[in-house]
């Protein structure tokens, strides 16, 4: 396996890094398949516009930076619809990535139900069960969450759980960089002390501060 040239990254960012070396690996053995559709569907241009252009199902790979093993993607089926407007990649049954260190550990990772790219847009939508654990070990979890790349941000609208080392933090709307270690929660609901025996600190108690978060170092 040919090692990808770009260089190690953190949070988001690996997961593009990581699908755009998997497409290149996949090229080869895709490229014969997506020929004999297209004959098919010569004279079904309507039907054409309808299908995808790549299918490729069980993806399971290791995928390696400089000669060491740097990511691991699963995903029971990936979709490329060229011809769609807006044109997108579809992983409707699944994705997941892992991040590994240089004693292959997992450093980071990055899962969802459903996962769909629009390529002409850099922009990534994730839906369902969304759990990222980034390098830090902070955890979070929502349901629907995007990655603009061009913006260089990650956001949602939705109800976020941030899981840090020493409390968890709940509330509605969110906005990270990419590295996903400086983010802000828009309205925040809760925080969970691990030694506060209270529980939660109700909204309305919490400090201004508390809403824009930096990882701790």
């Amino acid at each position: 396996m040919t090692p990808s040239a770009h260089k190690p990254t953190s949070g988001f960012t690996h997961f593009q890094s990581a699908l755009c070396a998997l497409a290149v690996l996949a090229l080869p053995f895709i490229l014969p398949a997506c020929s004999k559709e297209k004959t098919a569907m010569a004279e079904a241009i309507e039907e054409r516009d309808s299908l995808p252009v790549l299918d490729t199902k069980g993806v399971s790979t290791l995928i390696s930076d400089s000669g060491v093993t740097r990511y691991r993607i699963i995903t029971e089926e990936w979709l490329v619809y060229d011809r769609k407007n807006p044109s997108y990649w579809a992983f409707e049954k699944g994705a997941y990535l892992e991040r590994y260190d240089s004693a292959h550990k997992v450093e980071a990772s990055i899962k969802a139900d459903t996962a769909y790219f629009y390529d002409k847009q850099k922009l990534w939508k994730l839906m369902g069960n969304v759990h990222i654990e980034n390098t830090k070990g902070e955890r979070f979890d929502t349901e629907l969450l995007y990655w603009d790349q061009n913006r260089q941000k990650v956001y949602s609208d939705q109800f976020i759980r941030i899981e840090q080392p020493d409390r968890t933090i709940t509330g509605r709307g969110f906005e990270s960089n990419q590295e996903m270690t400086v983010y802000t929660i828009h309205k925040p609901e809760g925080i969970f002390y691990v030694d506060d025996q209270a529980g939660a600190a109700p909204a309305d108690s919490i400090p201004a501060d508390s809403t824009q978060t930096k990882s701790p170092q």
